[in-house]
């Protein structure tokens, strides 16, 4: 019997004419090196000559994979010596400018068969948690190691691919985590191997991003490897905040608007919108203290929103949330696009706090801690249901008071310190960004994405109540009402103590929208 090594070496002088990457093994065209859609998974290798046809995928069978797939390439920098240790066999496929496809084993790219291969991208300095995103994703390779950080999120970068077998390659923690479709496309000159992702389809608009909460937010945005661009809207000072962000190496375009004037401008085509405008907090505020003028704002924002993108999704961060987003609710009603789904008050903030606090108290790591919380978003009306956390923790009673105490009143704390210069907008800003993106990833077509929001609901007797909720395509999947069972006693009595105080937040929204709205709309 031929060794593998010989047959592969045969396969690589015999080759004379150009190859095609098929899914399937029965096409047979001769075409230039390409990848399919940017749906595929499982690729395998055809090798035409005058006189035999044969597949990588058998020669390799011998050493037990199944087939040869672009997706197990590993790319990774650091630690080389010691995973090729743990690889059984290597092999490398190089493309050149005369279309040949050369077949050997040990070069710059370790290749292994396998019957489901994923792209990771991963970096250890951004964000704060594994999150999983699904793109295309063209490669396009040549001779020696070298290799692009992706959307400039990289510190230390490494590429890897995972399979369903084994496959090493996780020498970095990752911090971000894509998913791609592999595409091979030929590379005629240059001496780089290179990771290039397709651009981005989704569209966000910031309403308010020249604030206080808005320019974090926007910065925070422009990083997603989702968003192809992002539109930056107020009444001032927003040129300044897109020129600034628009230097960031990230693929986003970012456009500015300015006034009432350029409103509607910004709003069309956009995917997502996400408005933080009002007054800020101080010192002695509460969330009720803004409502006259915040209610104002959103009301007016949306329905430039209702007119230019009615189908967006729709995150109000504008306090007082448990008001604002009944006024929003009411706006789209008057102007008959209200799609419940895909209108979300920003409660994200909520559970940031809560996974933060219980994790110092109980020295937990924090990517390993989920705390629901519930009802709303002021206030008494925050409740986190602490027996509901994950992992399973025991809390004494004095913990459960101290730890519910201070995520009411977290957004007081951050005022307080500030002493009058400011309130929770870094905070505010990292856990809306962390909603937005979520809620890209959803639209995305990633079928596991959960988070805590304020939206309407039949959980209690409230037409709106925060809750956990599986996000989709189309908004809200489904509202997580196993959260409410097997409450504990003192997680009842709070629930049943914050309805009234949320009744009348939201009662006070809908009657100011109501009040105001013209007597066309009505």
């Amino acid at each position: 019997m031929v060794s593998t090594h010989n047959r592969l070496k045969q396969t690589k002088e015999k080759l004379v004419s150009p190859l095609k990457i098929h899914r399937k093994l029965a096409s047979k065209k001769n075409d230039d090196l390409e990848m399919g859609d940017s749906d595929e998974r499982l690729l395998t290798l055809e090798a035409t000559d005058s006189g035999l046809t044969s597949t990588v995928g058998e020669l390799v069978e011998q050493l037990r994979l199944i087939n040869l797939v672009l997706g197990s390439v590993s790319a990774t920098r650091q630690g080389r010596s010691q995973r090729r240790r743990r690889l059984k066999k290597k092999w490398v496929m190089e493309v050149d400018g005369d279309d040949d496809v050369s077949v050997f084993d040990d070069s710059n790219f370790d290749m292994a068969a396998t019957a489901a291969a994923t792209f990771s991208v991963a970096s250890m300095a951004t964000c704060g948690g594994e999150r999983v995103k699904s793109k295309p994703f063209g490669m396009k390779f040549n001779s020696p190691s070298y290799l692009k950080g992706f959307s400039g999120l990289k510190a230390t970068t490494s590429v890897s691919c995972e399979s369903d077998t084994s496959f090493a390659g996780k020498e970095s923690t990752a911090a971000l985590r894509a998913t791609f479709a592999p595409r091979a496309q030929k590379q005629t000159q240059g001496v780089e191997n290179h990771f290039q992702p397709e651009a981005s389809t989704f569209k966000v608009a910031v309403l308010g991003a020249a604030g206080g909460i808005g320019q974090p937010l926007a910065l925070l945005i422009k990083m997603s490897p989702l968003v192809s661009a992002l539109h930056l809207y107020d009444i001032a000072n927003v040129k300044g905040v897109a020129a600034d962000l628009s230097h960031c190496n990230t693929p986003s375009q970012v456009l500015d608007f300015t006034g009432q004037a350029e409103l509607a401008n910004s709003l069309k085509g956009v995917d997502v919108v996400v408005i933080p405008a009002g007054v800020p907090r101080k010192p002695g505020m509460t969330r009720d203290d803004l409502f006259n003028i915040n209610a104002s704002i959103v009301k007016n924002l949306m329905e430039a929103v209702a007119d230019n993108c009615p189908d967006a999704f729709i995150h109000i961060i504008s306090n007082p949330v448990n008001s604002t987003v009944p006024i929003a609710a009411e706006v789209l009603k008057q102007k008959g696009v209200y799609d419940p789904k895909k209108l979300f008050g920003v409660s994200t903030l909520d559970v940031v706090r809560a996974n933060t606090f219980v994790a110092q108290k109980k020295n937990l790591k924090l990517i390993d801690v989920d705390v629901p919380v519930v009802g709303g978003h002021a206030g008494i009306t925050i409740l986190p249901l602490l027996s509901k956390t994950r992992p399973s923790i025991n809390f004494t009673d004095e913990e459960i008071e101290e730890l519910t105490i201070r995520i009411q009143n977290a957004g007081t704390e951050v005022v307080e310190a500030k002493a009058g210069a400011g309130s929770a907008t870094l905070s505010m800003a990292y856990a809306a960004a962390r909603f937005v993106e979520s809620s890209l990833r959803a639209l995305d077509g990633d079928t596991d994405v959960y988070e805590c929001s304020y939206v309407q609901s039949e959980l209690t007797d409230l037409p709106f109540f925060a809750s956990r909720i599986k996000l989709g395509k189309n908004g809200v999947e489904a509202v997580i009402s196993t959260d409410l069972q097997g409450l504990t006693e003192y997680e009842l009595k709070a629930l049943e103590a914050l309805k009234p105080e949320l009744k009348g937040s939201i009662e006070k929204g809908v009657a100011f929208a109501q009040k105001k709205a013209s007597p066309a709309a009505v």
